[in-house]
């Protein structure tokens, strides 16, 4: 029988790709292993079938390029010219899928491609029938949107909101100063108010927006492409009415001399 050696270090990190699947791992392996054996710890790890597995050993940097082929269930992993960094592609035969050829070669493999998946859907009233569901313990329970006490109360809160949110910014108007305290928001700002209204990001609340003295805000007045007022970039934010207060607040002096720049 013949004897194999190992020619180079005794452990090899490798990356580890298979045809049935598109997740690579990367593992550690003693050199001192059969093929054989490498076979079996790969099966575990790729779920390829051992006696039916090929492993090709692609370059560190290019995993197109072919280094070799651990054909010979006797050698020696260490026996063969693999490094560390380099690719195990473990081939199950039983199976077809994902080639080693890089992106533009990959395909998915059977447990990944969800089009191969036969799908079960129910009619809105074909759920509305079931009593295993989420919509079904909800009714059951009197709870949610089915709760018609619970809905109503919340309705009214939300009308007498509205009302209070527009009877605060209806003492407001476009260009008056105002100290803005959000709970959170870091302290005081002062700015001027630049917008007073409804706007499409969050349709049904009133909004305060407010170009403040500093750049202490999240945009320029625009929101997701619609633009409410102008002002720098940073300087501009929107507030509830209930976190804003006009009057005589006078501009910050930013003092930004070149002692002390």
């Amino acid at each position: 029988m013949t004897s194999y050696q190992v020619i180079t270090g005794a452990f090899v990190n490798v990356l580890i790709s298979t045809n049935v699947s598109s997740i690579k791992s990367e593992r550690k392996f003693a050199k001192d292993l059969t093929i054989f054996d490498l076979k079996g710890k790969l099966e575990l790890i790729t779920g390829a079938v051992t006696s039916c597995m090929d492993i090709s050993v692609y370059d560190e940097t290019d995993e197109t390029k072919l280094v070799c082929e651990l054909d010979d269930n006797d050698r020696l992993l260490g026996s063969y010219p693999v490094d560390s960094g380099m690719t195990l592609f473990v081939k199950d035969r039983t199976k077809s899928g994902i080639s080693n050829n890089g992106e533009n070669g990959k395909q998915l493999g059977e447990f990944e491609d969800v089009s191969k998946v036969e799908k079960y859907e129910l009619t809105e009233d074909e759920y509305a029938k079931r009593g295993d569901t989420v919509q079904s313990y909800l009714k059951r329970n009197k709870m949610g949107k089915y709760n018609a006490e619970e809905m109503q109360k919340l309705d009214e809160q939300k009308a007498q909101q509205i009302k209070d949110e527009k009877e605060i910014a209806a003492n407001f108007k476009i260009g008056d100063r105002c100290e803005v305290d959000v709970p959170g928001g870091g302290g005081k700002r002062l700015g001027a108010v630049k917008f007073i209204g409804e706007t499409h990001f969050k349709p049904d609340v009133l909004w305060i927006g407010v170009q403040y003295d500093e750049p202490l805000g999240k945009n320029d007045g625009a929101v997701g492409g619609k633009r409410y007022f102008e002002c720098p970039n940073k300087y501009g934010g929107f507030v509830k009415p209930m976190y804003v207060k006009v009057g005589d607040y006078p501009e910050e002096d930013l003092d930004l001399s070149d002692d002390e720049m």
